[in-house]
């Protein structure tokens, strides 16, 4: 009766004949997940700024708002305090524009920064791990063909 291959035996022999590097996966992971929380931070502070503008922006039209629909004794009155809030929009409408677009400016820049760094830092796990491993391969090869050159 012909006895059937057992993959799992070769395949157990095959990775402990080329093992794994644990600790360069864990600092990928390290790595990564410290990026991660950077960019979360990043997003954070960007969130709590805009809404910051956003509700500066919206008491201020409401303050507004209360000139507008007060009682007049003029017909004329009613346009010049809708032309005054009209004016009051378009300026506070350019300044918060300007603030969004400053946090939007501080986002990309940390951003650039930090992928920079994260790049820089990956670079070099990865250039370290690949010379280890390239050495473990080479030296586990050499041991196979030792092994089968004795055989």
């Amino acid at each position: 009766m012909v006895k059937t291959q057992d993959y799992t035996k070769m395949m157990q022999d095959m990775m402990s004949a080329f093992p794994m590097d644990m600790k360069g996966m864990q600092d990928a992971f390290r790595t990564s997940a410290a990026l991660g929380e950077r960019m979360s931070k990043v997003a954070l502070e960007a969130a709590e700024k805009s809404t910051e503008i956003s509700t500066r922006w919206t008491r201020s039209t409401l303050a507004q708002m209360g000139d507008v629909v007060k009682t007049r004794e003029e017909p004329t009155d009613y346009t010049k305090a809708m032309t005054d809030f009209a004016s009051h929009s378009a300026e506070t409408a350019a300044e918060n524009m300007a603030a969004f677009a400053e946090v939007a400016k501080r986002v990309q820049m940390e951003t650039v920064e930090l992928m920079l760094a994260a790049g820089k830092d990956m670079s070099e796990d990865a250039t370290a791990a690949m010379k280890k491993a390239t050495s473990e391969a080479t030296a586990a090869a050499k041991k196979v063909a030792a092994t089968t050159a004795a055989k």
